[in-house]
This record gives C-alpha cells, sequence and structure tokens, in this order.
C-alpha cells in the first residue's frame, strides 16, 4: 500500500479553523450501507440499549513555551511527554539546535537543562516542577494546520468537557462534540460509559514520509485501560451489545489492551500501527472526526470502514460542505458488511 492510496482533495475553506458555536451543533455523517447526513445532537438515536460508548479521558497540557538559549536565539518548545516531575521528552524548534549541557531559559525564574536526545525529542530537566509551569505559563498547542495562534477561548474549546488526566499535547478530538446534556442523553438511549486514557503525543501531526507505508513507524503514546473497563467491554460483547470507541485515540488503546485476543488491563506506551487488514478486537462503530490525507489516522479508520467507503464518504462530505480536522465535523462508522 501507498501513502497516494490514501489521499483526497479537500478545498482550503472546509479546514474547520474555529470550533462551531455549540459542541453539539456540529454535523455528524453516519457512514453505512448509504450516508445518512446528520446533527452531532442526534447521536443518542444511532444508539441501541446495550451499546458501551468508550471515551479517552485525557486532558490537554498548555505545552508550548518560548525560550531564549544561553548562547543566544529564542526557540520554541513543544512538551511531548511529562516523564517525571521535573523531566519532559520535547520537541525544539530552533535555528541551530541546543546541545547537551545548554541552558534554555524561560522569562522569569525558570529554565530547562538539555539533558540529551532520544531520536527526534530532547531531554529536558526544568528547574521546577513541569505541570505546574505549563498550567501557569504554556500555551494550548492548537494543530498546525489551523495555522493561527492559540486564543483564550481554545483552553476551552480544544478539551473535552470530560477531560481529567493532564497528559495529552493535542484533543481526542471525536470527544469535542459532546456536551453534558449529549452525555446525559447517550444514557437515556440506553447506552453505558467506559473510560480509559491516551496521552494523545505531538507525533499524531507529523506526516508520514515513507511512501510505502508498512515502512513508517509511528511514535509512541502513553496509554491506560482499567480493569473495569475491560469488564464492560466484554460484558457488552457477551450481550450481543456494541463497543463504540469514541475517536481513533479510544480504538488504538482498545486495540492495544486486546493484542492477546482477550482485552486485558494494559498500563504502558503503544506503537500500535492500525492499517488496511488488521483484524479489530474489540471495537464494533467508532466516532471520528475527518483526518488528513495520507495520515496515520485516515489509514486506520480506512482499516475499520474499508479504503474504498472511506474515501468515498470523504468525498461526499467535501462535496457537502462538511468541515475538516480537529475543529470539524464527524463521521459514525459502522464496518462493511463481511468484514
Amino acid at each position: 500500500m501507498l501513502l497516494s492510496d490514501f489521499d483526497y482533495d479537500l478545498p482550503d475553506e472546509l479546514i474547520a479553523r474555529y470550533p462551531a458555536a455549540e459542541r453539539s451543533a456540529s454535523r455528524l455523517l453516519a457512514v453505512g450501507q448509504t450516508f445518512d447526513d446528520r446533527r452531532f445532537a442526534e447521536l443518542p438515536e444511532l444508539l441501541r440499549e446495550g451499546d458501551l460508548l468508550v471515551f479517552n479521558d485525557t486532558r490537554v497540557i498548555p505545552a508550548r513555551l518560548f525560550a531564549i538559549k544561553d548562547t543566544g536565539g529564542r526557540v520554541e518548545i513543544l512538551v511531548e511527554r511529562i516523564t517525571s516531575d521535573n523531566e519532559v521528552l520535547a520537541q525544539i524548534r530552533a535555528s541551530k539546535s541546543p546541545k547537551p549541557g545548554g541552558r534554555l531559559i524561560f522569562g522569569d525564574d525558570a529554565e530547562a537543562r538539555v539533558l540529551g536526545r532520544e531520536g527526534e525529542f530532547f531531554h529536558l530537566e526544568f528547574s521546577t516542577p513541569v505541570l505546574p509551569y505549563l498550567e501557569a505559563r504554556g500555551e494550548v498547542p492548537l494543530p498546525p494546520y489551523l495555522e493561527r495562534p492559540a486564543e483564550s477561548s481554545d483552553s476551552e474549546r480544544y478539551q473535552t468537557v470530560y477531560a481529567r488526566d493532564p497528559g495529552a499535547v493535542a484533543a481526542p478530538t471525536a470527544g469535542l462534540h459532546f456536551d453534558e446534556r449529549l452525555l446525559a442523553e447517550t444514557l437515556d438511549a440506553g447506552a453505558r460509559h467506559a473510560w480509559l486514557t491516551l496521552h494523545v503525543g505531538a507525533g499524531t501531526f507529523q506526516a508520514l514520509r515513507k511512501e510505502h507505508i508498512e515502512e513508517n513507524r509511528l511514535h509512541v503514546e502513553r496509554v491506560s485501560v482499567a480493569e473495569e473497563c475491560c469488564r464492560l467491554v466484554r460484558e457488552t460483547r457477551a450481550a450481543g451489545g456494541r463497543v463504540i470507541a469514541v475517536g481513533t485515540t479510544a480504538v488504538r488503546s482498545l486495540e492495544t489492551a486486546s493484542m492477546s485476543g482477550d482485552i486485558e488491563p494494559f498500563e504502558g506506551e503503544t506503537d500500535l500501527f492500525i492499517l488496511p487488514g488488521y483484524r479489530f478486537r474489540s471495537v464494533d462503530a467508532m466516532i471520528t472526526n475527518f483526518h488528513l490525507p495520507q495520515s496515520s489516522l485516515l489509514m486506520l479508520v480506512a482499516a475499520f470502514a474499508g479504503r474504498e467507503r472511506i474515501l468515498n464518504a470523504y468525498r461526499h462530505a467535501v462535496d457537502h460542505g462538511y468541515r475538516f480536522f480537529s475543529y470539524g465535523d464527524s463521521m459514525f462508522l459502522t464496518p462493511e458488511v463481511g468484514e
């Protein structure tokens, strides 16, 4: 399979650079045997008694900082992962990369020391606990394709209403469409809720570089799937209900926890790359936004619902003026018959 097999044309004006006025007012394309144009607020109509919605409760941290190298020169820091109270792995953008032992000086008494490199990331040690410092001084790291700086409203809208566990540098965007009222209505429709955590890394925005897609590797991300979530998944499937993953991050987490064949608690890192031909073990339906051309996320949804059907759905969405990417509209996907 080639990158070009997962391409599509997207007019620039369909990239959603700002969220909808209300979370659940976004659109929802239900992709089954036909295409059904809906509003996201109508999601409960697509649910069945006994379904299980699985949410990623990660919380986006304000992971972007700016500093000055001790040798001079401005740098931009994007924290990829907090590894201890005072240490992180981070991407650094600078005219010249800092060297091990170098200091990055912030606009107050804080600084970070460069401990070394781990692949594409820099290992930094802060002079102060990292998470409180980011919460006080950091900036929300909006996706680069939005082509605008973060605004005050993004700190609330680029966050799910159920976000609890801080650690992500990008939002699990399928969950952005839920408000408290809609969450309650899904319960009223007979669905249950389960929770897991995947801390989305900045690598989610990086393009795949190798034309033969099987030769690409994804950055690892931290995942936590507890026994309670596993129990609810097992009970749901045993009773004939559907496990509906809210977002590709929930899909990746559930499938990571199911690599043995049965879902089991999982705590650790995943580099699972889901491509067409993959056999899904725990996911029966998914809610997901529209993804970038040639992206690993587009390949994941194509693996689930069929490449041709997904590309046809994307063409339908373009023709009908759907809004794309993180702040855009969404899809409700079920597998193709026979898959």
